[in-house]
């Protein structure tokens, strides 16, 4: 047998350690070719939008390398400390440590080959189906047919041959400083029992409590101000919550008596603080990693929603148009003309929107006649106010900023007669981008001058609505285009322009939390070897197969989900203070994100679990 095949077959015996890096070294291959295809696509060159595009696909793909550098140096640096004593026994058997090293740096460019192939064939079968679904969320007008990408095949095998490479020279120069005696041992030098620092622990608790606390509390742009120091305490206070908080939580419980010999809670009790504490900069990886793949995905899809209700919040018609020019006539005559030419039948409406000096700032004011006008073309109930009654509509849509008060407001009318609003209600009739007073007509005509005012005009759509899309662009061609509204086309172009940004955003985010996924795994199998042993020494004194099952089933699951649980709550905070950003509830977009990556972790842990669980008991 040669060096090489020695190297090879360590490869295959090691299959169950190496699946989890090969895997996921697989799948960011894969990514990152996918994102080089779409770069590179031919119907991405030309125009100004798809050069955004393809510029977007490009600072993905190198975030993605990047992150990709350091996921594989982590992942073999934790294959290799798995594999102490097993170098250890190789230099007892004549192999030096320069063949050791080389061993490693051929096994990991064997894998690191197998990866990049594996993953740009994996790109190539499920490239067609990627481009479809691409083509649909990037709103891109031309086909992006499949082609095959020459360019994007050699740019991602030399790139990630290159990344292996320096990672396999690195990895094997760290070698260099281990000494036998601590390769023999390997893992089993005694660590002593884990304490908690008792200063430490509650530092933990005060940085986190006012990590969130800074968090919730902010509003607006403070928001933006107390992000980076939030950060910081937070991200301190995590490492501090699983070196120091979580040993401290374990020892209080095993000083409980009635807790600790509870059934089998002396077995999951007693190995939980050393693994707790051994695996404390692993889960506080895996939570931050996790925390950003969380927060990304769920500001990338609150910034829609923000964005497109802040489109309908205002535009409830179909069609509307603002101006304070000479040109009114022509361009309503223009629009009618255009909307007759789609053959689109509407219902319209006109008014003056105005504005009054009330409590000191400038507040739109509306007829009980024209709100009524406006909220019978969209289908909303009309409202009947007797002289000297006023009610506030409030502003439910987004202004990035605390909308105005105005039930503790009055107004002055020229008569001398004050008006306090009775009620509040909701309303998307007129627009608006604050909240506003309605009175009767009446006293609408006692008001004293307006400090504003605006023609508006408004279109419903009553038939040929499947033709909006074709009058809009000729609307926008036709009129200035900061007085012309149409909302299924600012949709459009909305999502045409945030597509790409949703699209790269949502695929970092999945590699992001892939690796996290990876990192849990590799630690919880790092140590298949030694459980084998104690849980085989257990069984022996008695322990059922029920009991064992049950055993491994709670260790499992508080090493797989105590990070991403802590994830979870700092994703929910975040994604709380970018609610507070925009004073917009993003509450449902925020259960949905969190809800899903959830959702994908229960699969992954049932999975790793089956085989985890089937392994030991094999051995036992």
């Amino acid at each position: 047998m040669t060096f090489r095949q020695f190297a090879f077959n360590n490869v295959i015996r090691n299959k169950r350690l190496y699946a989890a890096y090969f895997l996921s070294s697989l799948f960011t291959v894969m990514v990152f070719f996918t994102f080089s295809i779409f770069a590179n696509h031919p119907a991405l060159s030309g125009d100004a939008m798809n050069s955004t595009v393809t510029k977007g696909m490009n600072a993905a793909a190198g975030i993605i390398y990047v992150f990709s550098f350091f996921f594989v140096l982590y992942s073999m640096s934790s294959f290799l400390q798995s594999r102490k004593r097993e170098f250890g026994l190789l230099m007892i058997q004549g192999m030096s440590m320069k063949q050791i090293r080389l061993m490693v740096f051929l096994e990991n460019m064997l894998i690191g080959l197998f990866a990049t192939v594996g993953g740009i064939l994996l790109g190539l079968v499920f490239a067609k189906g990627i481009l479809l679904l691409a083509e649909n969320v990037l709103i891109i007008e031309r086909t992006l047919s499949f082609y095959f990408p020459v360019k994007a095949i050699l740019v991602t095998f030399i790139s990630f041959i290159i990344l292996f490479f320096f990672i396999s020279l690195f990895v094997t120069y760290v070698l260099r400083s281990k000494k036998l005696i601590e390769l023999i041992k390997g893992n089993k030098m005694s660590k002593g029992e884990p304490k908690a620092n008792l200063f430490l622990t509650l530092l933990a608790v005060l940085l986190l409590g006012a990590g969130y606390a800074a968090a919730l509390l902010a509003k607006g742009v403070m928001v933006v101000a107390a992000m980076v120091p939030v950060i910081i305490v937070v991200s301190i206070g995590t490492y501090l919550l699983f070196t120091q908080l979580s040993v401290f939580i374990i020892r209080r419980l095993k000083k409980n008596e009635r807790v600790f010999w509870f059934k089998t809670n002396m077995l999951l009790f007693s190995d939980l603080a050393f693994r707790m504490k051994d695996n404390a900069r692993t889960f506080f990886m895996v939570a931050m990693v996790s925390t950003v793949a969380f927060s990304a995905i769920g500001t990338l899809f609150g910034f829609q929603t923000v964005l497109t209700s802040s489109i309908k919040d205002l535009n409830a018609t179909t069609f509307s148009y603002k101006t304070s020019e000479d040109q009114e006539e022509k361009n309503v005559a223009a629009i009618n003309r255009i909307l007759k030419e789609e053959n689109i039948e509407t219902e319209s409406a006109h008014t003056v929107l105005q504005s009054f000096e009330v409590g000191g700032s400038s507040t739109q004011i509306a007829s009980q006649s024209d709100f009524n006008r406006f909220a019978s073309l969209i289908g909303e109930d009309p409202v009947t106010l007797k002289e000297g009654q006023v009610v506030v509509v409030e502003f439910e849509g987004t202004n990035f900023g605390q909308s105005k008060d105005l039930m503790n407001e009055t107004i002055t009318l020229t008569s001398g007669t004050v008006l306090k609003p009775k009620e509040a209600i909701h309303s998307k009739a007129l627009p608006a981008i604050d909240s506003y007073f309605i009175m009767s007509d009446i006293d609408f005509k006692k008001l004293p001058e307006p400090t504003w005012k605006e023609s508006y005009y408004a279109w419903q759509a009553t038939n040929g609505e499947e033709r909006v899309m074709a009058a809009s662009e000729k609307l926008y061609k036709e009129l200035p285009r900061y007085e012309i509204t149409s909302v299924e086309y600012e949709l459009y172009e909305i999502m045409k322009g945030y597509g790409p940004i949703l699209f790269v955003g949502l695929f970092i985010g999945i590699v992001f939390f892939v690796s996290a996924g990876s990192f849990l795994y590799f630690r919880l199998y790092m140590d298949l070897d030694e459980d084998k042993q104690k849980f085989r020494s257990i069984s022996k004194m008695g322990l059922t197969g029920k009991e064992l099952k049950k055993v491994l089933n709670r260790q499992t699951m508080i090493l797989f989900f105590a990070p991403i649980l802590v994830a979870l709550i700092h994703g929910a905070v975040a994604l709380t203070a970018l609610s507070n950003l925009f004073y917009f509830n993003l509450f449902k977009e925020s259960v949905a994100v969190l809800s899903v990556f959830l959702a994908i972790q229960v699969v992954y842990f049932f999975i790793v679990r089956f085989f985890y669980t089937k392994q030991i008991q094999a051995a036992v």
